[in-house]
């Protein structure tokens, strides 16, 4: 039994994305290229613990204290991609950046061509929490395609379907409105709770559907609203705990 007099202690990659350096994951990559440092030691396995007496220095430089948790409401335009770096050099979310923001990572993705609604955190550990479909938390999106759309197929999609080889959860997608019927381009409202990599398309593309726009619309409780392209705007301390239970003031 665990003496609730001990220091708490927590693994060294949870205690990097909590300070809002990285992501998990980023955090044990970062460990295994001997980037990190562990009371004077490099780590060579993120297989350790750390509390708060430990010294962690990642880059030559300490590891920054626990900031409060934030988050923000960014509306990502097209063309811009979803990562820190990118191998061909494409600008990225993270170069249109506040110069005055902290470091953020991205609570999941949008690929290069969609746009819309993305949540930036300073917390890695948040935004590992706010991925996950346990949260039960749904992603909605307004998608035109190009095709003849199959109502019937659309509505089966509601049970999950697979697509070579790859089974997706439940997807609801539906008209816009009743106009959008006579079309050649239609609007869809779109919702679904996993959201693997390219899955609206991928999944579209299956019904023989060309999506050529993608609009994220909310992530949870959070909504687009009428967030300018390219605006980002702080989500409110008490908003952000009233809706992620967990969350200290």
């Amino acid at each position: 039994m665990n003496n609730p007099e001990e220091p708490r202690k927590e693994r060294i990659a949870k205690v990097m994305a909590r300070a809002g350096l990285c992501s998990r994951r980023e955090a044990e990559r970062w460990i295994a290229a001997k980037r990190v440092k562990l009371n004077g030691k490099l780590l060579d396995s993120p297989a350790v613990t750390v509390g708060e007496s430990d010294e962690v220095v990642v880059d030559g430089k300490p590891l920054p204290g626990r900031e409060r948790t934030r988050l923000w409401r960014y509306h990502k335009p097209a063309g811009l991609v979803t990562s820190h770096s990118d191998e061909q050099d494409r600008m990225t979310v993270f170069d249109k950046m506040p110069a005055d923001m902290p470091r953020v990572v991205s609570v999941g993705r949008l690929d290069l061509t969609s746009e819309g609604l993305l949540l930036m955190t300073n917390d890695g550990e948040l935004a590992r929490k706010l991925e996950l479909p346990s949260t039960g938390w749904s992603r909605r999106y307004r998608v035109r395609v190009y095709g003849h759309v199959d109502e019937k197929r659309l509505r089966d999609l509601a049970r999950g379907t697979t697509v070579d080889g790859v089974r997706y959860g439940p997807i609801k997608a539906m008209y816009d409105s009743e106009e959008e019927k006579r079309k050649a381009n239609a609007w869809l409202s779109v919702s679904l709770s996993e959201g693997k990599n390219r899955e609206i398309r991928k999944v579209m593309a299956h019904l023989g559907l060309d999506v050529n726009r993608l609009i994220r619309t909310a992530y949870g409780p959070f909504q687009l609203g009428k967030l300018q392209r390219g605006g980002i705007e702080e989500v409110k301390g008490k908003v952000l705990r009233e809706q992620v239970a967990g969350l200290s003031k």
